[in-house]
């Protein structure tokens, strides 16, 4: 027998070093799932766009499947990719569980936390998903209420953090973390922005879009009624879609059925809202705040 011959690798089996997904890259397409994007996945592992690319490149050639379609304005999950999304979360979710247990923070206590009822479904649970990866023995309660309540429940002792978005300046002392324009929208081909008075989706009383909106149409004289009012902008989203009103949102929630109302129709600028942040300077509200990074712009 040739001796050479007898320790050859059967025909189709992988080789070991390709049986072990690596951990960082595992990471990385997390990263991109949950954030839709190459470039701010980058942000959030701290590489280069490029690495970010190669990684993915890499797991693909590893598994031998497409995992990712890109197009002009996100990246799509293909069904290997959703497949493989369930694996690496869990693979990452270990690994830190691992980590956590030998070199996990000590800081420990209670934190109480308000925010609006949109932040409370976008940005809020990603920061509490991050906290207690970093700081498991800090034990969160959570309000949502109006960005009124909240700086009133920040301003009364009642949380140790606030966030919230708002058009005009606060009510109490609060950070600044970013910022972007508030615009009037509707359907695409939408026919409620003729009507008159003008009808107009809202949100909840002390919302700062809809004291924004108000304001401006009253200050240019322009007639409207409240046609549709939510607890959230989804809830607007909804009325918008059905074509039953027109509204002021941020321009991130404009969709190919969504888009602005054209300027012809003369409603009044609104300006930028912003998301501020304000904390009673505890050791655990300063720790929820270290966590908010740049790429959670495209969270909220």
């Amino acid at each position: 027998m040739n001796q050479k011959n007898s320790t050859k690798q059967p025909t189709g089996n992988m080789h070991p070093a390709n049986r072990t997904l690596n951990l960082d890259a595992a990471r990385t397409f997390v990263a991109i799932c949950e954030t839709g994007s190459f470039r701010r996945a980058a942000a959030r592992v701290n590489r280069s766009p490029s690495a970010v690319s190669l990684q993915v490149g890499k797991l693909e050639e590893q598994l031998g499947a497409r995992l990712l379609h890109r197009d002009a304005r996100r990246v799509h999950l293909t069904h290997q990719g959703e497949v493989l999304l369930g694996f690496a979360r869990r693979l990452v979710g270990l690994n830190d569980e691992a980590m956590t247990a030998f070199h996990g923070s000590t800081l420990s206590g209670g934190l109480r936390l308000a925010a609006p009822h949109d932040l409370g479904v976008s940005l809020v649970p990603k920061l509490l998903q991050r906290l207690a990866e970093t700081y498991p023995r800090i034990r969160v309660d959570v309000r949502l209420d109006s960005s009124e309540t909240v700086q009133r429940l920040f301003a009364q002792g009642d949380v140790n953090l606030a966030l919230f978005n708002e058009a005009n300046t606060p009510q109490i002392a609060a950070r600044d973390l970013f910022s972007e324009e508030l615009l009037w929208m509707m359907r695409n081909g939408g026919r409620a922005v003729e009507q008159d008075p003008l009808p107009l989706a809202v949100a909840e009383l002390g919302c700062a879009w809809r004291n924004t909106a108000l304001h401006a149409l009253e200050s240019a004289g322009r007639s409207y009624r409240i046609a549709y009012s939510s607890d959230t902008s989804m809830g607007q989203v909804a009325a918008l879609r059905a074509d039953l009103a027109v509204a002021a949102l941020p321009g991130s929630l404009a969709e190919r059925d969504l888009v602005e109302v054209p300027e012809g129709w003369g409603l009044p600028p609104l300006g930028r809202t912003h998301i501020y942040l304000a904390d009673d300077g505890s050791d655990t509200a300063k720790a929820f705040a270290t966590l908010i990074t740049p790429e959670l712009r495209s969270i909220a």
